[in-house]
This record gives C-alpha cells, structure tokens and sequence, in this order.
C-alpha cells in the first residue's frame, strides 16, 4: 500500500528473536487522543477527516485489502490536520471464503455486525467502522456503551443508534444520513464502496 492517508511500510524482517516491520515515523498523536482533547469535533473537522480516511480505504480496498479494525486508535493525526491510517495488523487479503474462524477481530465500540457475529467480512465492514468514527467525532460519544465487551457486540447486531442530531443539532442533516448508511446493520443497505461513501461526503461538502 502507498497512499499519502496510510502510514508507510518500509520493511518487514525477522531477528532470531522477533519478527518486526519498519514503518515511517509520524509527528502527530491518535484521533482518540485528540477527541479526548477537544471532545465533540466540529463537523467539518469532522468531515475533513472523514474524507481521508475514506480515501485511505479505498486505495486499500482497490489492492484487495479488509483493514477490520478501523477505530479511531488507529487513526494518527498529523499537524497539518492531515490523517492516517496505521496498523493493518489484522487485516486479511479478500478471498471467497473470508469467514473468522477465530474470535470475531476489531475493537469492540467499532466492530461491525458481521464481524460480531463471526460472519463473512468484506470492505463494507471497514465502511461500518468508519461510519461508528465518524458518529464519535460529530457526537463526542461511540453510538453503544455497555459494562462488558459481550453487552456491547450484541448492541451491534440488535439496536438500533441514537440519530447525531439528537446529541448534536449542529449536525447538517446529510451529514448525519451518510453516517447512518454507513453504519446500517444490513450490509447491503451500507455504501456499497469507500469510493461510493467517498463520492457522497465529496458532494456534501461542496453543497
């Protein structure tokens, strides 16, 4: 992947005691740790931000690569207000059968349905994980919160999310319809490509 939005990879090597990867050095900090700063984002910070990512994905998704753990954790942002995206740690080229075998992956406030359920996971799963962080950013708050990892994958599959505006009314209203297409339970009422997302948050902001 070489994408100005996706933090580089320079080299991956193996010492007789660890496996390591070389990645670019960024001057910037976590789009958690800068919520955690500023709380709710403006919305079009929020937008800004957004976009990017959006952009990072779909190089991603064009190279046949699921990121899975889209989460603002992994999201570094830089000085310039630039972001992007780090840790394809567990990501997986896309094949037929992509089903998790093992415990469904990703941080729990951002896992997507079917990955709560140990279902086929494709590029409209990173779609619903950008859709959750967008949500925080424009809210100051991830759509479920629960007492155990359990409670909250549950509220995934089950509930459905307090619309933005009712936490933030300075949300513009198509603002807060991309995010909610994007995180829709139903993967095929989702955006069907980051490009798709990325075509819809483009003509809001010029409109």
């Amino acid at each position: 992947l070489s994408h100005p939005n996706i933090v580089s990879v320079f080299d991956v090597s193996k010492s007789s005691d660890a496996d390591y990867i070389v990645m670019e050095l960024i001057d910037g900090l976590t789009l958690k740790q800068y919520m955690q700063q500023k709380g709710v984002l403006n919305w079009r910070e929020a937008l800004h931000f957004a976009i990017q990512i959006a952009k990072a994905l779909e190089h991603a998704h064009s190279r046949g690569i699921v990121h899975r753990d889209i989460k603002p954790h992994n999201i570094m942002v830089l000085k310039d207000g630039s972001v992007k995206v780090a840790d394809f740690g567990i990501a997986r080229i896309t094949t037929s059968s992509n089903t998790l075998t093992r415990e469904a992956l990703g941080s729990v406030h951002y896992i997507s349905p079917e990955q709560a359920k140990g279902g086929r996971v494709d590029e409209r799963t990173d779609i619903y994980s950008l859709g959750v962080v967008l949500y925080e950013m424009l809210t100051g708050r991830p759509p479920y919160d629960g007492e155990t990892p359990v409670s909250v994958a549950i509220q995934h599959i089950n509930s459905i999310p307090i619309p933005p505006r009712e936490l933030n009314p300075d949300i513009p209203e198509a603002l807060e319809e991309i995010t909610l297409k994007a995180m829709a339970p139903n993967v095929d009422q989702r955006y069907a490509s980051a490009d798709e997302m990325l075509a819809d948050l483009e003509e809001f902001r010029k409109n």
